[in-house]
């Protein structure tokens, strides 16, 4: 088992601050591992609600929890969005007689409910994949290669992996999706998730995508926010300012899990991946995914102008703006791409990750880092840890 001891700080400390912590994140992250372990640190009780026993236990849910005191988990709280306007009235009791931990994957319900009902109550910690933090920075390609899923990752051999990949996919379309009311056939979301692989690292194109699933671009549209809403896919949102260039504003699109993007490009091994044509678009992805790790997305963009000029990420920490670029390639050098990039958005440094072994200075503002130095290296910069 890999102690995740990042997350498990981050809700021990909202805990003592918020009378509500909702832990968010998708399907099989470890989301009820994290709850199970902070709930056994203390007197608490704990609801699954996708058990028909304390669904039960909460159909009278004012006279359920009224009661309690201590901690009170609710697991999968997405499965009786009717609870959060009673948890707005228990949160708001002085002096507070029971703190709340609520889990859930995404979904409009939820974030609904949340942002309507316990504003200023609740406190978020949004769960990703294992990061190389987590599993060690050596074994940064069996983490690209699988993704950070627990159980994508630590399965026994690859073949097993892709197995989990594959049936995580299907249950999600089938299963989970339709439990939070959302009633498009699986298989047309399917063929949407698939067809998105082809845009993986690409600015939004959803007259592209209409046109060739034979459907409306608003259509495409709810697609990709539904996709997003359940942490599958993210929509790294342009940075624009008051530049003489004309700027991209669409969103570029990734699939955030490296390991769900080669089970649906369908690519059958490693080596097979160092061959195929999306091999520097899924680096990218993945590499993008370990730098938020660090930084979270709150303030975090891509640049792009009209005349080339790209940043791949923009990330702003304690109000110092950071440029990241992702190269696959041991020995990257400086493009004028990101000689305009250092200029016009004034960075404090230009980090550019790669896969080789060595980190090294490229100018006086820049320098190639190695992707297994990456965490030690932003750690040295100041960057992440506390305020993120």
């Amino acid at each position: 088992m890999i102690e995740r001891t990042q997350y498990l700080e981050a809700i021990r400390e909202r805990l003592k601050r918020f009378p509500v912590v909702s832990v968010l994140g998708p399907r099989q992250v470890g989301k009820t591992t994290l709850a199970q372990q902070i709930a056994g640190e203390q007197p608490s009780q704990f609801f699954d609600l996708e058990d028909v026993d304390a669904q039960r236990r909460l159909a009278e849910p004012k006279v359920a929890l009224e009661r309690l005191a201590g901690l009170v988990v609710l697991d999968e709280v997405q499965r009786m969005p009717e609870l959060f306007a009673l948890l707005r009235v228990l949160a708001d009791r002085k002096p507070v007689k029971a703190r709340f931990l609520l889990t859930g994957s995404a979904s409009p319900a939820l974030v609904r409910g949340v942002s309507e009902s316990l504003a200023g109550r609740v406190a978020l910690v949004q769960v990703s994949g294992f990061s190389l933090a987590e599993v060690g920075t050596d074994a940064w390609r069996t983490l690209w290669w699988r993704g950070g899923f627990p159980l994508a990752y630590l399965a026994e051999t690859d073949a097993a992996s892709r197995e989990w990949q594959e049936e995580f996919v299907a249950t999600l379309l089938e299963r989970d999706l339709p439990q939070l009311g959302i009633t498009i056939p699986a298989a047309a979301l399917r063929r949407f998730w698939l067809m998105l692989t082809h845009y993986h690292g690409q600015v939004w194109k959803g007259s592209e995508l209409a046109r060739s699933l034979g459907a409306s671009e608003p259509t495409m549209r709810k697609y990709l926010d539904i996709l997003s809403s359940t942490f599958m896919v993210r929509q790294l949102a342009p940075w624009h300012e008051n530049l003489s260039k004309r700027q991209v504003k669409s969103p570029k699109v990734y699939l955030r899990d490296s390991g769900l993007l080669h089970c649906l490009m369908r690519v059958a091994s490693f080596a097979d991946l160092e061959a195929h044509p999306k091999l520097g678009a899924s680096w990218e992805g993945f590499a993008l995914e370990q730098v938020l790790q660090v930084t979270g997305d709150r303030e975090a963009y891509f640049w792009g102008t009209h005349g080339g000029a790209e940043l791949d990420l923009m990330a702003n920490w304690q109000g110092r703006r950071y440029g990241f670029e992702f190269k696959y390639g041991d020995a990257p050098s400086m493009t004028k791409s990101m000689h305009v990039a250092l200029q016009d958005l004034k960075l404090e440094r230009l980090f550019v990750v790669h896969p080789g072994r060595d980190s090294y200075e490229m100018n006086d503002q820049a320098e190639a880092v190695a992707i297994a130095n990456l965490q030690a290296r932003l750690a040295q910069a100041g960057i992440g840890g506390a305020g993120r």
